[in-house]
């Protein structure tokens, strides 16, 4: 007789945690299978253009004659007289100063004395020589006593030629010793006083001559690299009183640095100065400089792109952004120049830039409030 066997099988269980691990799988899939819609983000931009932008320096300086001209002897001697002081107005030819003139003189009637020696010992050649030569024609005397009379002759002549050119020396010594102005203007320095004995060459006055007027800058290597030229227009006015404006042109630039402050000077023509703008007043000047095509935009539409300077640039087509890199040429408070990475008519996100990513599409919110 066959012993039937029964054998036992434990039902398995699943557990309580079973049937909700199941959904959430099912959920995961279905979920991967169905991309959600980018948000659509709303920003404010601007469409950028490039324009002809200069860096805008403000400078000091002071105004001065465009020439000025320091009157001085040609010789040394007592300054005896000066008729004129700082701030008079002088005429071209005027005398201004005048030296001790008694040796001049003294020289000048000696070299006139020379003179009328030498003529009358002319008049007494020319005599012995026309005796000569009418006994020569007689053969009263010999050519060779002739020939000797001719150079005695010739000789005397040379002689008042040379006393003639000494006078003339004599006359112009004499007259370095009174000083003229050679230009119309006014003293705006004066170097010596009456009864001081003077250095031939030492300025006894300066004039500062009519007929133009400069505002004189001084300004580093940097700024004159940076663009500026000759014939660049600038803004000027006066550092006391700023109603006080003219229009002015820079007509030149100093070829040297100065020693001291190794700055270049610069000087600006005065275009029909105001009477208000005296000379040696402090003025002040505005130009531009480096003037180029770039665009401008608003500091906040920068962004980075791998530690660099980058914006986001809005597609027209699809109003998608895209992250791009730029060059800076130079920051201004609120606002960057840009030389490269953008042309004109692309459209540059200026608000939201943190919350964009590559790709994302954005809603424009130009002419909303």
């Amino acid at each position: 007789m066959k012993t039937l066997k029964f054998i036992y099988r434990q039902p398995v269980r699943l557990g309580r945690f079973a049937f909700p691990i199941a959904v959430a799988a099912l959920l995961g899939a279905c979920e991967k299978k169905s991309e959600p819609t980018p948000a659509i983000r709303p920003v404010r931009s601007i469409v950028v253009e490039k324009r002809e932008i200069g860096d805008p320096i403000v400078v000091t300086g002071h105004l001065r004659a465009r020439d000025e001209v320091n009157l001085a002897f040609r010789l040394s001697g007592k300054m005896i007289e000066r008729t004129l002081d700082v701030g008079d107005k002088v005429q071209a030819g005027q005398t201004v100063a005048r030296l001790d003139d008694q040796l001049e003189r003294n020289a000048r009637n000696a070299a006139q004395a020379e003179l009328f020696a030498a003529e009358a010992a002319v008049e007494q050649a020319e005599a012995s020589e026309a005796r000569m030569r009418a006994l020569v024609k007689k053969n009263a005397v010999s050519q060779e006593a002739y020939d000797l009379d001719l150079r005695h002759l010739k000789t005397a002549r040379a002689q008042v030629d040379a006393a003639q050119a000494l006078l003339k020396s004599a006359d112009d010594q004499l007259g370095y010793t009174i000083l003229k102005s050679d230009a119309d203007g006014v003293i705006t320095k004066k170097g010596a006083e009456p009864g001081e004995v003077v250095q031939a060459g030492r300025m006894i006055l300066t004039v500062a001559c009519d007929g133009g007027r400069d505002a004189v800058f001084d300004m580093p290597a940097q700024v004159i690299r940076e663009g500026l030229a000759v014939g660049q227009e600038v803004d000027l006015w006066l550092a006391d009183n700023q109603e006080i404006t003219a229009a002015g042109k820079l007509r030149e630039i100093s070829p040297q640095a100065d020693p001291v402050t190794r700055n270049y000077q610069v000087k600006v023509e005065v275009v029909d100065p105001p009477s208000g703008m005296f000379l040696g007043a402090t003025a002040v000047g505005s130009l531009k400089l480096q003037v180029a095509p770039l665009i401008e935009i608003p500091s906040s539409a920068l962004t980075m792109i791998e530690d660099k300077p980058a914006v986001w640039v809005v597609d027209a087509k699809d109003q998608r952004v895209h992250r791009r890199g730029i060059a800076i040429a130079r920051h201004a408070p609120d606002s960057v120049m840009v030389t490269d990475g953008l042309e004109t008519g692309e459209r540059v996100v200026t608000a939201g830039v943190q919350q964009l990513h590559e790709d994302q599409p954005v809603k424009l919110l130009e002419g909303k409030p």
